[in-house]
């Protein structure tokens, strides 16, 4: 078998070295994207008249077979031609003749595969931003209902003041936020053009690069044809942004798989998205969220992948950057995956509101109330927290909580308690009434679902 590139060599690798150095095990799935990329460059040559009208019509017609093929995935590719470019140009000439072998001029496979990638990240980079904001809108509808839930706030994982549960789900909300903006703004250094750059000097034959990258819809195109063949910036970009948002997605895991173990009992996964033991018939385990929380482990490694692969090669193109793919494939497979079955989870989620109740009213995350109500009579709040401790100190020794404590025996701590303090205790009254702008008071949540709506109508726009 001769080699596409095999006119200088005597010799031709083994069958499994050609195995080893083969790349078509997993580019495979840029075929349509190769070949919208042939297209623009055919239609290109023939504008520049490289190509004949006739070249071109039959060149042509013969991607379009083939696109319409590999969109029905009936394309069969062979390791001998390594690469998704060449099996591409193979079967192009296998359909129309060796005229497809015009093709390849004024190109090399190192812009070619550049502008393959940078294609695919392009339109899975839209495609994620949408999963985020399915998410976010499912999260702001689970907010929505559950404004005046209360449910206990923590720190160091020791409880610390009471909160509204739809402020908590709300945290989420503008960490995903964050992670829609990050994506959305990495399309400025993913919508670049390559074409055109070639092997790594650009090329004799009098091309148009602008007419490539509107005919692909790049917004630009690199002005330095080293850069252009040997940037993975973009690819390393999306790696980054995906890795803090499977971290995000990783502390929400954290909290539901306690929140729903038998010490806490706050939500109930749906049977759904949880599975049982084959040994102990009484369990239900939230797997769904342990393996979205795992597989952030797996998204963290394509990164630091990419990263290991860059950080020392020289410009500009390297065998080395073969192995770009495979982490940036996983990855996207990876995070919309994880998108997908969190956003059905949480669809389907049990809220146990009383439960929550329960909890909030049997421990002391309302003695910030306490130490509160005395700086408000005019008690220095060093003093009054000094005083809460003590309050608090005897409360557990004793077994009962702020609010059991008699009125009298406040009154002994400080003249300044009244029988309103058992009004301020209560932990509606704690969370409800804390409406500093982003506060968890009722009518600061309040205010905040309206903001968020407000964001995700603006950002659908922009979109």
């Amino acid at each position: 078998m001769t080699k596409l590139w095999g006119g200088r060599f005597e010799k031709h690798p083994e069958q499994w070295v050609d195995e080893f150095a083969a790349s078509i095990g997993f580019d495979q799935s840029l075929a349509v994207v190769d070949i919208t990329g042939s297209l623009a460059h055919a239609k290109m040559l023939y504008k520049c008249k490289i190509l004949t009208s006739e070249e071109y019509s039959v060149i042509e017609s013969g991607l379009l077979v083939l696109k319409k093929r590999a969109e029905n995935q009936e394309l069969i590719f062979k390791t001998e031609y390594e690469d998704i470019h060449l099996n591409i140009e193979k079967l192009l000439i296998e359909e129309i003749g060796p005229i497809g072998g015009k093709l390849h001029t004024a190109r090399s496979r190192n812009d070619q595969v550049a502008t393959d990638l940078h294609l695919h990240v392009k339109k899975q980079t839209l495609s994620v931003i949408s999963h985020i904001t399915s998410l976010q809108t499912t999260l702001l509808k689970l907010a929505k209902q559950h404004v005046e839930t209360i449910v206990p706030g923590y720190t160091h994982l020791q409880r610390a003041q009471p909160v509204s549960f739809a402020h908590h789900v709300m945290a989420y909300f503008w960490m995903l936020k964050r992670d829609k903006e990050r994506f959305t703004d990495s399309l400025k250094r993913t919508d670049i053009s390559p074409l055109g750059a070639g092997a790594l000097a650009g090329t004799t034959f009098p091309i148009d690069r602008k007419m490539t990258q509107d005919e692909l819809g790049f917004s630009d195109l690199y002005p330095n044809s080293l850069d252009a063949v040997s940037d993975r910036d973009f690819a390393i970009e999306f790696c980054s942004n995906a890795s803090l948002l499977m971290m995000h997605l990783s502390r929400f895991c954290e909290e539901l798989i306690l929140w729903s173990s038998q010490e806490f009992q706050f939500v109930e996964i749906s049977d759904s998205y949880s599975t049982g033991s084959s040994m102990m018939p009484q369990k239900k385990n939230p797997d769904m969220a342990e393996l979205i929380r795992g597989k952030s482990g797996r998204v963290y490694g394509s990164l630091m992948h990419l990263l290991t692969i860059m950080k020392g090669l020289p410009l500009a193109y390297n065998k080395d950057m073969q192995e770009d793919k495979e982490p940036v494939f996983d990855t996207i497979e990876t995070i919309t995956g994880c998108l997908s079955i969190f956003n059905g989870m949480m669809k389907e989620i049990t809220i146990n509101t009383g439960k929550m109740k329960e909890a909030v009213n049997k421990d002391y995350s309302n003695a910030t109330e306490l130490a509160d109500y005395l700086a408000k009579k005019g008690m220095p709040f060093r003093e009054a927290h000094e005083i809460t401790g003590k309050v608090v100190f005897s409360c557990i020794q004793k077994g009962i909580y702020l609010l059991d404590v008699p009125i009298e025996e406040y009154k002994a701590y400080s003249p300044l308690f009244e029988e309103d303090v058992y009004h301020d205790l209560l932990p509606e009254t704690a969370a409800g009434k804390r409406n500093s702008e982003g506060g968890t008071g009722f009518d600061a949540v309040r205010d905040q679902l309206k903001l968020a709506e407000e964001t995700l109508l603006e950002l659908a726009a922009i979109e």
